[in-house]
């Protein structure tokens, strides 16, 4: 039983971590997002000291996610286990009180453990890390006793490698989009319909007759049932994937259903004081050159002044509208970003690093 049980922690706590950490590093910048949304809580709630990490939430994100891919490898092979078991322990502590907090104050909706790939509710995700504790006590535990399956050598040479690849790959992702493209607005996905649930609620009730439980999906009103309760049995398919897009002008007209018209090119920049403008010179070309062909628009969650002085001051000539910040960041990973829409349908999306030349645009459109 000690073998199995020293066996199944092992797998179970490793591979567990290598997933998480894989979907996180697909999306560093999501997981900036998340560690800002922490950092921003914690500052309100324990102190303003919090405030002076959310400029490095992306560089704290990246120790996080490299350090989770480590470990569990770590945890694989044994390498190192005292050190291994240690830090596997003072990690999950500190996850499990983020995500207790979370949960008990309602303070962070999402964890964002698995990133956008696997959406988790905070009392999800602590009964999670609970869960998870027990298999990691249980390495903690034994941690003596545990022989390497590398020499230590060989062991460094991996763990070393591993941090590496991650930091190369998430680097690469920082600086493009991300390898899978898990949020509502990926390439494929037409936005109207996303705003639409998926089903009509399905709602279950339970009556008593005779001293027996009665399950139905309508309402009985014949004598004899007694009403208990009632649940609805698809929650999970009624909410909208999309519950928070709207476009405002700058004259405060909705603008929303006008985005979904034909083809448009969104330039998407959620805050243009820290947009980058290395490549701004490409997108106005683009723009440019798209003139009278591709509507170009500008979807921003700045002021209306932050947002004329970037345009003036990279002559992008180009009409803005209001989004809020939030729904932007989960458009594009990128600000700015491009996004190529033909009647509300996602046809491409792009860093500002790979900006499509206008032939590819309008190809695309011509689809």
């Amino acid at each position: 039983m000690q073998k199995f049980l020293d066996q199944f922690s092992r797998f179970f706590v490793g591979a567990l971590f290598i997933f998480s950490g894989l979907i996180k590093l697909n999306d560093p910048v999501g997981t900036q997002i998340k560690m800002e949304e922490y950092f921003e809580v914690f500052a309100d709630d324990f102190g303003s000291v919090f405030n002076h990490f959310i400029p490095w939430s992306l560089e704290i994100g990246m120790v996080m996610i490299i350090l989770e891919l480590a470990l569990g490898v770590a945890i694989l092979v044994f390498w190192r286990m005292k050190w291994t078991g240690w830090t596997l322990l003072l990690l999950m502590v500190f996850f499990t009180f983020l995500t207790f907090y979370s949960a008990y104050f309602n303070k962070v909706t999402d964890c964002g453990c698995f990133g956008d790939a696997i959406k988790l509710t905070p009392w999800q995700s602590f009964t999670k890390d609970v869960m998870l504790m027990v298999f990691v006590l249980h390495l903690f535990w034994y941690k003596h006793r545990y022989v390497p399956a590398l020499r230590t050598r060989e062991g460094d040479a991996l763990i070393i490698g591993v941090a590496a690849l991650s930091l190369f790959l998430g680097v690469y992702a920082i600086r493009h989009l991300p390898f899978i493209d898990f949020r509502a607005y990926r390439v494929g996905n037409n936005i109207p319909q996303q705003m639409q649930p998926l089903e009509q609620p399905i709602i279950e009730y339970v009556f008593e007759k005779n001293g027996k439980e009665i399950k139905s999906q309508k309402y009985l009103i014949e004598d004899g049932y007694k009403y208990i309760s009632s649940r609805v049995i698809n929650e999970d398919k009624i909410k909208p994937k999309i519950t928070d897009y709207s476009i405002t002008s700058p004259e405060g007209e909705d603008k929303t259903a006008y985005s979904f018209e034909g083809d448009k090119l969104m330039i998407v920049i959620y805050n243009a004081d820290k947009a980058s403008a290395k490549n701004i010179a490409t997108v106005r070309e683009l723009t440019q050159k798209l003139e009278g062909k591709v509507e170009c628009m500008i979807l921003t969650g700045s002021t209306n002044e932050t947002i004329e002085k970037f345009r003036h001051e990279n002559q992008l000539a180009v009409p803005y509208y209001f989004v809020d910040a939030t729904v932007l960041k989960t458009i594009i990973r990128s600000n700015p970003g491009i996004a190529l829409w033909k009647n509300g349908t996602v046809l491409g999306n792009w860093h500002y690093n790979d900006t499509p030349s206008a032939d590819e645009v309008l190809k695309l459109s011509s689809k």
